[in-house]
Formats: C-alpha cells, structure tokens, sequence
C-alpha cells in the first residue's frame, strides 16, 4: 500500500512539472503572439491539471486571440465556442472571475459585430449585455462594463435611426427634428428607454472615471439623434448644444491625454483622435467634429477579400510537388491602413508550403479599410491553397 502511495504522489508531482512546463511555454508563445502554439502548450497545461485557474484563461485568451469575427468558416467558429468554454469553466470553478465574464462579454460583442443577419446581432448584442450587466454586479467599479452596455444600447437604436432618417429622404448633414410626427413618436415609443438606459450607462461609466473620452463620445451621439425626436427646431437645437459641449469635453480629454502622455514620454507619437462620429452630426457641429476610429478592427477574410487589390501567385515549392503535397496554408494578418501586409501569423498548413504562401501574400495589396471615413489597421484571416493541378 505505501508503495502505491509513494508512486501516486510520484507521479502527481511529474504531471505537476509538466502541467508547469507547458503553461510557461504556453505563455511564452502567447506574449510572441505564437497563439496556436500557446493554445497547445495550455491545452497540454489544462489537461494535466484541470484545476489550474489561470491555465484556463490563458488557453481561453489564445483561442479567443484566433477568433476573427465574420468568418463564417467551421474552424473559425469552433475558435470562438471552445474559447467560450474553456470561460464557462472558469467560472463554474470561481463564478466571480472577473477577468472570464469581462472576456465572454467581450467574446458575444465580437460576434455581434461579424454577424450580416440583423437578428442574429441583436441577439449577441443582448447576451453581450448580459453578461456586462453580470460583470457589472460582480465589479460595480468596473467603468469598460458600463461603457460597453452604453454602446450597446446605441447599437440597438442606432439602425432604427438611420432607416427613419432614409425613409423621410433626410440627408445625413440635414438638421432635425425628424419631419414627420407619427415617425418620431414610433421611436420614441420603441426606443426612448434605450436611449435613456445608454446615457445613464454611460454616465456611470464616467462617474467612476470622469476622464472617460470614449464615455463622452457616445454620450454625445446618444444626445445627438436624440434630438430628432424633439417635437420642436428649439427643442431640437437646445440637444444639439448640449451635444456639442459633450463634443468639445471630449476633444478637451483627450488633448489633456496626449499632452501628459508627451511630457512623460518625450520620443513616443502620439495620436490625437476625435469624436466617434458615423456621418450624423449636422449643422455647425460637423466642422468641429474630428472622426476617431479604433486603431485597428477584425474583419473576416471573405470580407475582407473583397478589397484585394494585388494577389501575387505563390510559385509551388518543387520538393513539395514532387511529394504530392498540398492543402491550404492559413495566416493570421495584420493589414496597414494603406492597405500593405505587415505582419503573418501562421496558423496551420503543411511547413513546406508555408514560406511560399508567405513570400506571395507579403507582396499583396488591398484597399485601404476606413470605419468612420478614416483608415484603419485591419486583422483578417488569409488562406492560401495549393493543388497538384496548379
């Protein structure tokens, strides 16, 4: 009997080490953005010690790394519901963990915004504020949970907005209120407790960090479109006012960020952006409005296919031909805001195909993605096929 013993605690304490081996080199790869290589390394972690807390997030965090929204192939799903639950079991160990609801939350809004069906985006719309509301009752302080369902609620009116504005023949840049009566007490009536709910989400959000630019942007969008359901142009322009100074303190922000940030960092650039402003505000306000973008965003890689440009063929390694291999190399790519692939992060496919595909989509070109009129860094998936027919 105490020999087994003697081999059980033997053996717990080599599966021990090499639970802790892989999880560092797990962590390794996932800080050099490896993350297919970490995902392994953690999934090796997780299985000898299913326990381990942080092994967990760490694999959920990479394969949520790989997930690019709109890219309705299996794989690329199956990256988004095994990081989702590798989450769930987080919490089903320690329901509390911040860092697996902020994530799930975060995963739901990512799904949102690569979904083209409507009611499929409202309904990852709805389970993303959810689980920030969850969030929020677990970390009350927590101002990104409070920011995140403000955007939210602007996602969910934002459509209706546009379609009513488009259905009166009312030009983006045409002052409100919205002309016809009926259209504006639809709106309200549907919409009003949204509007309201955003803006106090958002209030929230700046009430524990009244530095909240980003806070202050939507604010001011929300006070925006607001004003075209006012039942007078006085009304109408008194909002519109109450927007601008939202404007002006966000601008105000962020020039206070970028000045402290030069005086502590003397070498480092940095970016001066403005408002987030899709094409909506109107009258005096649009000259003063600068547009903020993200600095990059995911696209799926069939949209963003679409703006390719320059596609140099791959010349077909001959050791490779004469082995009858073939298949599809995948990369993970970063594009410029010109447009030029910067960086390739080899997903999967056969390692002799591999340096081709990245010497021929290195020198690939595509249109320059803009959000908001500016252009902006883009994270897509590019697949590259070989066939012995080529």
């Amino acid at each position: 009997m105490r020999v087994w013993v003697v081999l059980g605690l033997g053996l717990s304490l080599l599966l021990g080490g090499l639970a802790a081996q892989d999880f560092e080199q797990g962590v390794e790869a996932y800080k050099n953005a490896r993350y297919a290589e970490a995902t392994e390394a953690f999934r090796r972690a997780v299985t000898a010690d299913p326990n381990n807390i942080n092994a967990r997030l760490y694999l959920a965090t990479a394969l949520m790394s790989q997930y690019i929204p709109g890219a309705d192939d299996p794989a690329n799903q199956a990256f988004a519901r095994e990081a989702e639950t590798e989450f769930e079991g987080v919490l089903a160990r320690n329901p509390g963990n911040k860092t697996a609801l902020a994530s799930l939350a975060s995963l739901a809004y990512q799904e949102a915004q690569g979904s083209s069906d409507p009611n499929a985006k409202l309904a990852k719309l709805d389970l993303a504020a959810e689980r920030y509301q969850k969030l929020a009752s677990v970390d009350p302080q927590n101002k990104e949970a409070y920011y995140s369902l403000g955007v939210i609620d602007w996602q969910r009116w934002f459509p209706a907005f546009q379609t009513a504005r488009a259905s009166l023949s009312m030009r983006p840049e045409d002052p409100g209120p919205l002309t016809d009566y009926n259209v504006r007490q639809d709106l309200l009536l549907r919409f009003g407790p949204v509007i309201e709910e955003g803006m106090q989400n958002l209030q929230k959000a700046l009430d524990i960090d009244p530095k909240y630019d980003d806070a202050m942007a939507y604010m001011n969008l929300l006070i925006r479109e607001r004003a075209d359901l006012s039942d007078t142009s006085a009304e109408y322009q008194a909002e519109v006012a109450v927007a601008d100074e939202w404007v002006q303190k966000a601008l105000d922000t962020k020039r206070e960020k970028a000045a402290a940030a030069a005086a502590t960092h003397p070498d480092t650039i940095v970016a001066l952006g403005g408002v987030p402003q899709p094409n909506i505000a109107r009258g005096n306000a649009q000259s003063n409005i600068a547009s903020a973008t993200p600095q990059r965003i995911r696209l799926g890689g069939n949209v963003q296919a679409k703006g390719l440009l320059t596609k140099v063929i791959p010349v077909y390694p001959p050791e490779a031909k004469a082995a009858r291999i073939q298949g599809t190399v995948r990369f993970t790519a970063i594009i410029s805001p010109k447009g030029r692939v910067v960086h390739l992060q080899l997903v999967s496919g056969d390692s002799s195909l591999a340096e081709a595909a990245r010497d021929a989509v290195m020198q690939w070109t595509y249109k320059p993605t803009l959000l908001n009129g500016e252009p902006v860094e883009v994270v897509t998936q590019i697949d590259v096929n070989f066939t012995l027919s080529q």
